[in-house]
């Protein structure tokens, strides 16, 4: 049986990359609430791909620097 993996992100790292970008003000710019980053960030909620290209958009990166899955070994 494989174990389930978690998708992590890098959001924190690369809002302070970017000039300390706060919560708030990395939501205000993808629409949604300061609740909302802090539980993406925290890894408590997958955000839906739409959101997810926008937070990439946002740090101008591609998804893959902002969303990390896990490799799977393989079988």
């Amino acid at each position: 049986m494989v174990k389930p993996t978690r998708v992590t992100n890098s959001i924190r790292a690369l809002r302070f990359a970017h000039g300390e970008m706060t919560q708030a003000e990395l939501a205000e710019r993808i629409g949604v609430t300061r609740q909302t980053v802090i539980a993406i960030e925290q890894g408590r909620y997958s955000p839906s791909l739409e959101m997810a290209f926008r937070i990439a958009h946002v740090f101008r990166v591609p998804l893959d620097d902002v969303f990390h899955y896990p490799e799977l070994p393989e079988e």
